[in-house]
């Protein structure tokens, strides 16, 4: 059961996300605020990783993201995580999220939305661009 709804520290794009094994530090790689694609859509991007850190969370949380085409309203990728457990809620929390293949039809604004259960506490908002 979800207890507060987290608070969003900082929410950015990259190409990947690597995790260090023991300490569990991140190295975000790439990290950019828009996409720019050559050619004529459909236009792939064949992996792109979502970091989010988050404080002020207190419970049991489920975490999903989804990017959604902000033209169409349609859902073209989704990634969860395992359930996680958040013990103190002063505490910085660290988040993941990891999307490959994913397709653009056509140029515009997207964004990727953030969910614990069933409630957004994170969004970003880009711009797909045809160079």
């Amino acid at each position: 059961m979800t207890v507060i709804k987290p608070t969003k520290d900082a929410m950015l794009l990259c190409d990947n996300i690597i995790t260090e094994i023991g300490t569990g530090k991140k190295s975000l790689i790439g990290i950019f605020e828009n996409i720019n694609f050559a050619g004529e859509p459909p236009w792939r991007h064949y992996r792109m990783s979502v970091y989010v850190k988050f404080t002020s969370a207190q419970g049991k949380y489920s975490f999903q993201i989804e990017l959604v085409d902000l033209d169409t309203d349609q859902i073209i990728g989704k990634a969860s995580t395992p359930e996680l457990n958040v013990a103190n809620k002063l505490d910085s929390y660290e988040l993941a999220f990891n999307l490959e293949n994913v397709v653009f039809q056509h140029h515009g604004k997207y964004e990727f939305r953030v969910y614990a259960g069933n409630d957004i506490f994170a969004n970003k908002t880009f711009n797909v661009i045809k160079r």
